[in-house]
């Protein structure tokens, strides 16, 4: 087994005041290998922005100074987190999504669904002591 100390034990990170954390599945559940550098530096700069619902309000000039995009590579981001499931943006709110798979309700609704006659064929089989 491998003992991990600190290098410089004065400098451990500490959980900040204000709300930001990243998801360790995205990298465990590969979700970053979807994304393009950019991609990857837009996302994490939302994940310090964002508030705890992973909200937040930023500009895409704003954006783009931070990052030092040009509009073409934030839009290409956008669209990769976007397609992969990491982001939704509705103009002017980004949200970080969870990484939890999302189940279809209607599906699940199908899944779960008994026929009337399953239903009585299972009554049927129930037997009593």
């Amino acid at each position: 087994m491998i003992v991990k100390s600190p290098i410089l034990p004065e400098r451990v990170r500490k959980v900040p005041g204000s709300f930001s954390w990243i998801d360790h599945r995205l990298v465990s559940d590969r979700h970053i290998d979807l994304c393009s550098h950019a991609a990857a530096a837009f996302y994490l700069f939302l994940v310090c922005v964002g508030d705890d619902k992973g909200l937040s309000y930023y500009g895409d000039q704003s954006i783009m100074d931070k990052l030092s995009m040009d509009r073409q590579t934030l839009q290409s981001a956008r669209s990769d987190l976007i397609r992969n499931g990491l982001l939704a943006w509705q103009k002017p709110i980004y949200q970080v999504l969870c990484l939890e798979p999302v189940v279809d309700q209607n599906k699940r609704c199908q899944e779960s669904a008994m026929s009337l006659g399953d239903i009585l064929k299972n009554a049927m089989e129930v037997k009593i002591d």
